[in-house]
C-alpha cells in the first residue's frame, strides 16, 4: 500500500538519484504534426462529457475498426523475433497484475513515441491484452481512417467518464499525467516529470479502487540534444510562436540537434521498467483529498526512482548507443539483477 510513512524514504532516494548527471535529449524543431499526434496521449483528463454514441464506441467498435485492430495486433504478434534482436531492455513484467486490471502511469519523453508503443507492446505480449491509452479529448474529433487507427490500437479520450467506464470493464489503461508539457524538454530537463500539479489519474484510480503500475522509459530524451534552457532569451522570445505551435501556454520553441549539428536522430537503446503495483484503496480515517495527494506523490516518486535507476543502469551498458559491434555484450535484465 502507498502510505504516508513510506513517502519520505522514497523521496530521499529519488532526490539523491536526481543529483547524478543526466543525459541530454530533445525534439526536432518544427515537427508540429508529430507533436499533435503524441499529445493524443496527454492524459489531460478533460471534463467535457462524451456523447452516448462516443461512449458506446469504447466497447462496441465498428466492424472496420475491429478488423483493423486484429490486423495490427496480428502484425505485432509476428514481430517477437525482430523485437528481441533489437535488444530493447525491459524488466518488471512480473509486476503486472495477471488480470489486466491496472492503470499504467508513465513518463513522456521528447522522442514521444517509444514510451507509448513499447509500453503497449510489452504489456500485450506479456498478458495478451490491449492497452487503452487515455489521450487528448480531441481524439474523438478526429475523423476517417486516422480515428479508426487510433481506436484500433486502444486510444480513447482522456476524460473521467471514459476512464471510469473502462475501469468498470476491468481494462488495462495507460496515462501520461505530464502530457505535452512532459515532452517539451529544454536543456537540463531530461527525464524530469512536469506534471504541473495534475492528480486526476490518482483521483480516478482511487474512485474505482484501481491499482497503479508506474512505468518508466529511458532513452527517448537522448535521441536529440536540447541547446537552450527554459527561461533563456531564446525560449522567452519564441513563446508566442511556441504557444501556437504546441497549443499550450508559456512554452517557447526548443532548439535541438541530433547527430553532430544535424537533425538525424542519435541511435539510443530504450530501457523500460514496470514498477510494483501501488494500492489505491482508501485507508480508514484518511480524507479523500489527503489520500489523492498521497497516491499522486507516491506514484511520482516511484516513477522518478525508476527513471534514476534506469539511467544508472544504462551508464554501464556497452550497447547503449546501439553500436552493432557491442550487440552481444548488451546488458540484460538477468545481468542487472545479478
Amino acid at each position: 500500500m502507498c502510505t504516508d510513512w513510506g513517502i519520505p524514504r522514497l523521496i530521499s532516494r529519488s532526490r539523491a538519484a536526481a543529483s547524478k548527471p543526466r543525459g541530454l535529449g530533445g525534439v526536432k524543431f518544427g515537427q508540429v504534426a508529430k507533436m499533435r499526434v503524441h499529445r493524443l496521449y496527454a492524459g489531460g483528463m478533460a471534463h467535457t462529457p462524451l456523447s452516448a454514441e462516443d461512449i458506446d464506441r469504447l466497447t462496441n467498435q465498428p466492424p472496420r475498426v475491429e478488423a483493423l485492430r486484429k490486423a495490427i495486433f496480428t502484425i505485432a504478434d509476428g514481430l517477437t523475433t525482430a523485437v528481441d534482436l533489437s535488444r530493447i531492455y525491459v524488466d518488471g513484467l512480473e509486476n503486472l497484475p495477471a488480470d489486466g486490471r491496472f492503470l499504467l502511469v508513465g513518463n513522456h519523453t521528447s522522442a514521444g513515441w517509444p514510451e507509448i508503443v513499447l509500453t503497449a507492446y510489452f504489456v500485450h505480449r506479456h498478458l495478451g491484452v490491449r492497452v487503452r491509452g487515455l489521450a487528448d479529448q480531441r481524439v474523438s474529433q478526429v475523423k476517417g481512417l486516422q480515428r479508426d487507427i487510433f481506436e484500433a490500437v486502444g486510444a480513447v479520450p482522456g476524460q473521467p467518464d471514459v476512464g471510469a467506464e473502462l475501469m468498470r470493464l476491468d481494462e488495462t489503461i495507460l496515462v501520461f499525467p505530464g502530457g505535452g508539457r512532459d515532452m517539451l524538454k529544454f536543456k537540463g530537463e531530461e527525464y524530469q516529470l512536469n506534471w504541473a500539479g495534475r492528480s486526476g489519474f490518482a483521483r480516478l484510480a482511487i474512485a474505482q479502487d484501481y491499482p497503479i503500475v508506474p512505468v518508466g522509459l529511458v532513452g527517448g530524451d537522448d535521441v536529440f540534444h536540447s541547446l537552450v534552457a527554459r527561461n533563456s532569451a531564446w525560449e522567452r522570445m519564441t513563446r508566442t510562436f511556441g504557444e501556437r505551435m504546441h497549443d499550450m501556454s508559456g512554452v517557447g520553441v526548443p532548439l535541438m540537434r541530433g547527430l553532430g549539428p544535424t537533425l538525424v536522430p542519435r541511435p539510443q537503446r530504450m530501457y523500460l521498467r514496470f514498477g510494483k503495483p501501488i494500492s489505491t484503496t482508501v485507508p480508514a480515517r484518511v480524507t479523500a483529498e489527503k489520500w489523492e495527494a498521497t497516491v499522486k506523490r507516491c506514484t511520482q516518486t516511484e516513477l522518478e526512482t525508476i527513471l534514476a535507476d534506469l539511467q544508472e543502469l544504462r551508464g554501464g551498458d556497452p550497447f547503449r548507443n546501439l553500436n552493432p559491434l557491442r550487440w552481444g555484450a548488451a546488458l540484460r535484465p538477468t545481468d542487472a539483477s545479478g
